[in-house]
């Protein structure tokens, strides 16, 4: 391995110490995909201009695997739905809680209301993340 190389995978690794992620999955409707990309458009272009290092939505697209839980299975999806899974990358915990705060006080989303969202806010699993790994 050549000295450059050796810097360029240290740095790659030290680029993510500290780093924080906030996880997300939810059961979406499929006729609800074209609003939930459009909801999730906005909060995330408004998310990365608070700070955010990286905002991603996925779609579901390989659900019922052999082996383990299939999100299917553990999100008792109706047959019309599929699972979105949508993570956020932050510096660290604490940067993560002052962006948040800037998002839910953001006014171009302030007429957003649990009751109206394109899927069941009840159903939704989330939690912040410490990064274990990174490559």
């Amino acid at each position: 391995m050549t000295r450059t190389s050796k810097n360029h995978q240290n740095e790659s690794r030290n680029s993510s110490t500290g780093h924080y992620v906030d996880g997300f999955v939810f059961a979406v409707p499929k006729k609800n995909l074209k609003a939930y990309r459009a909801m999730s458009h906005k909060v995330g272009k408004i998310t990365r201009e608070h700070g955010a290092l990286d905002y991603k939505e996925c779609v579901g697209d390989d659900l019922n695997t052999k082996w383990g839980i299939p999100f299917p299975r553990k999100m008792k999806l109706k047959p019309n739905e599929t699972v979105i899974f949508s993570y956020i990358v932050y510096k660290s915990r604490a940067h993560r809680d002052r962006i948040n705060a800037k998002v839910m006080n953001d006014p171009r989303l302030a007429n957003m209301d649990s009751k109206s969202m394109p899927f069941d806010m009840k159903r939704m699993v989330h939690g912040g993340f410490k990064i274990l790994v990174s490559l």
